[in-house]
């Protein structure tokens, strides 16, 4: 038998090496996408959407614009990433829109709809408010919208938001609350590999909205006193610090796991 490919240097089953161009294209991009979130002034405030973490110390630490862990930086593929989520944003609210629903994302000068409490200390920004549609539902209700990657979006699916997603049900809940808007609330959930959307009401839980915004009031006092907030792990080996599933729900690495307990405030 003639092989054919005596000499070529394929290897079968062996990754093909990316061409040189698509390896130059992407370190630019990468190196401009950190530039520019190295330049973005670090928020000064509380922030709706990560209140329903489990550890009052990591919201803290975000809240003071403490420095992250060295290489605990956003990796330029979670910027990409976090901007495919704000697109998509978009391009949902636009198949409502041509769909019939009559959607409101901004104000008249451009800027979200949104909440602030604690003197500016504690804020939330909506996705939009659906004031009337084609759907049987009560309005005006909340949306939000989530792009997320086929297992997340599989796992919202099977569970529904509130179980697969607490962080995100907190959030709705406190844009409910904040925003005046206590009928059920429309999630939708884009998966980002198949582009096929979830949808789900979401009913206001009152509980929940007041306990996040009770964690919001003890992070701005415990700050302004110069006090820690107390750990939500017993010792640095444990799935909050070190990310992993625990308990049907995946952790993230903390970024400021070995300042945390290299210090022991």
């Amino acid at each position: 038998m003639i092989d054919l490919n005596h000499g070529s240097g394929f290897l079968y089953g062996a990754v093909a090496p990316r061409p040189p161009i698509a390896q130059a294209v992407s370190a630019a991009i990468d190196t401009a996408l950190s530039a520019r979130h190295r330049a973005e002034r670090p928020r000064t405030y509380v922030s709706s959407s990560g209140l329903g973490r489990d550890c009052l110390r990591q919201i803290q630490y975000d809240f003071l614009a403490v420095p992250k862990d060295e290489g605990q930086e956003f990796a330029p593929r979670t910027l990409r990433i976090f901007e495919a989520g704000h697109r998509a944003e978009d391009i949902v609210a636009g198949w409502f829109r041509i769909a019939g629903f009559d959607l409101r994302t901004e104000r008249p000068d451009g800027r979200q709809f949104g909440f602030e409490a604690l003197g500016g200390r504690f804020k939330g920004h909506i996705d939009g408010c659906l004031v009337s549609g084609p759907v049987a539902m009560d309005y005006p209700a909340l949306w939000e919208n989530k792009a997320l990657g086929a297992a997340s979006w599989k796992d919202v699916v099977k569970r529904g938001v509130s179980l697969a997603r607490p962080v995100y049900a907190a959030q709705i809940a406190l844009y409910q609350a904040y925003m005046d808007l206590p009928t059920p609330a429309l999630f939708t959930a884009l998966n980002r590999d198949t582009m096929e959307l979830h949808a789900e009401l979401v009913p206001f839980d009152a509980h929940l909205a007041q306990e996040m915004s009770d964690r919001a009031v003890a992070v701005v006092r415990a700050s302004e006193a110069g006090e820690w907030l107390p750990r939500a792990a017993a010792e640095p080996t444990a799935v909050l610090c070190r990310g992993g599933m625990a308990a049907g729900k995946w952790h993230a690495p903390c970024a400021w796991a070995e300042r945390c307990w290299g210090e022991r405030p």
